[in-house]
């Protein structure tokens, strides 16, 4: 009986622990390490994200670059971080979704090394032809692979890039042909020049390009329109239901900071993103805004990697 007297004072005692030390939070500045160079996109959404976060809670929120290896180093510095709540990451579909499976080792578990707090934005690919290739959908793209398979070639710039491509080989049955690039800028070109047909991008690559009409959008890989590009019909609803493939942003924390400071920062988060000028702010970044709760970006992260781990073992997808 006494030792459970204990146990329940010593349940108390953290949760008390925790409680204190949100309502003391943030008396210092607050770092989000984002394992990305200076201004690529989840930086710069992060930067915005940082401001307002300052804004709201009154104390410095500030970005710390930490690229290299795939944005595995950053994210393995954050696992090691004190679980105070003055570091934070902006994880990544690649960091906490598909890295684990592309790397013989990461130096970090996504689950059991980090607190989830929120998803912060997501964004789908779109799939893009040249103006002159005859093919204007998801289907007249799998009957000219059928018909002709080379005419339907695929540039494919990045690792989620070619996990749309597998994706969309293994649910059409089309004897599909991807060609890698090291870049948006190289395979563009190409495709553009007529030397590629098509090509799977982000929306942030690609919708100027498309804007102007120096390609032609055939297909974004969102389960529903996306408001990032409208009047773009999405796979799912060009005979491939279900079809979704989305990069995406998330806030986290090393594992083990108090549930209190969680709870806030998402809390805090939840009202950033409620306000009209971040989904505007976030959508000219090429970002749809998230939201939800801790557990909901749990099971949200989970469900990625349950997803992503049998086809990129599948088909031997390796980070280069």
């Amino acid at each position: 009986m006494r030792s459970l007297k204990y146990v329940a004072a010593a349940v108390i005692g953290a949760a008390l622990t925790g409680s204190v030390a949100a309502q003391a939070y943030p008396n210092k500045p607050v770092r989000i390490i984002v394992a990305y160079q200076a201004g690529q996109g989840t930086d710069v959404a992060t930067r915005y994200i940082a401001e307002q976060l300052s804004k709201s809670m009154g104390q410095n929120f500030f970005v710390d670059n930490r690229p290299g290896a795939g944005a595995n180093l950053g994210t393995m510095a954050a696992a090691r971080a004190p679980a105070d709540g003055y570091t934070l990451t902006m994880g990544t579909n690649a960091t906490h979704g598909v890295n684990q499976f592309l790397y013989a080792n990461i130096g970090f578990d996504p689950e059991k090394d980090f607190e989830p707090i929120i998803l912060t934005g997501t964004f789908p690919m779109v799939i893009s032809a040249s103006p002159t290739v005859p093919i204007n959908s998801i289907s007249e793209l799998v009957a000219t692979a059928t018909a002709k398979p080379k005419s339907a070639d695929i540039a494919l710039p990045s690792t989620t890039a070619r996990l749309v491509f597998e994706f969309l080989k293994e649910r059409s049955n089309a004897p599909l042909f991807g060609v890698p690039y090291k870049g948006s800028a190289s395979s563009m070109t190409e495709v553009m020049g007529g030397q590629i047909p098509l090509t799977i991008d982000t929306v942030t690559a690609s919708r100027p390009l498309i804007e102007s009409g120096k390609l032609k959008a055939i297909g974004v890989t969102s389960l529903k329109p996306s408001e990032l590009l409208p009047g773009v019909k999405p796979v799912a609803e060009q005979g491939m239901p279900g079809f979704e493939v989305l990069a995406w942003n998330a806030l986290y924390a090393p594992k083990g900071t108090p549930t209190a400071i969680i709870q806030l920062l998402n809390a805090e988060m939840q009202k950033i993103m409620a306000q009209p000028e971040t989904r505007q702010k976030l959508l000219s970044l090429g970002f749809e805004r998230g939201g939800g709760t801790p557990e909901q970006l749990a099971e949200f992260g989970r469900a990625e990697r349950r997803k992503w781990g049998p086809i990129i073992t599948t088909a031997g997808i390796k980070a280069e």
